[in-house]
């Protein structure tokens, strides 16, 4: 069935091809929204705090400390200040 719909347009581009590339175009509203709320003065104070932790263990040659406080820290608030912006955003 899709090769007789494909002779009845005689050789004309398919409606599809042109909706793949109008959705490559697309962008994620939450990727969006999470730009924004990282350059909130709480998002950056944290993650501030983040890589100041990846710098001091990065320097040292035997450690035990890691930074998944600092970074649980950064994913929370980056995460509640998308909550509340996110929906809206979204159609």
């Amino acid at each position: 069935m899709v090769f007789e719909d494909k002779m009845i347009t005689n050789g004309e581009p398919e409606e599809e091809e042109e909706e793949e590339e109008e959705e490559e175009d697309m962008v994620d509203p939450l990727e969006t929204v999470r730009e924004k709320c990282e350059q909130t003065e709480h998002c950056v104070h944290t993650r501030e705090r983040l890589e100041a932790c990846e710098t001091r263990v990065g320097s040292r040659s035997e450690t035990t400390e890691d930074c998944t406080e600092e970074l649980f820290d950064f994913l929370h608030a980056r995460d509640h200040c998308v909550a509340h912006k996110v929906f809206q955003s979204v159609k």
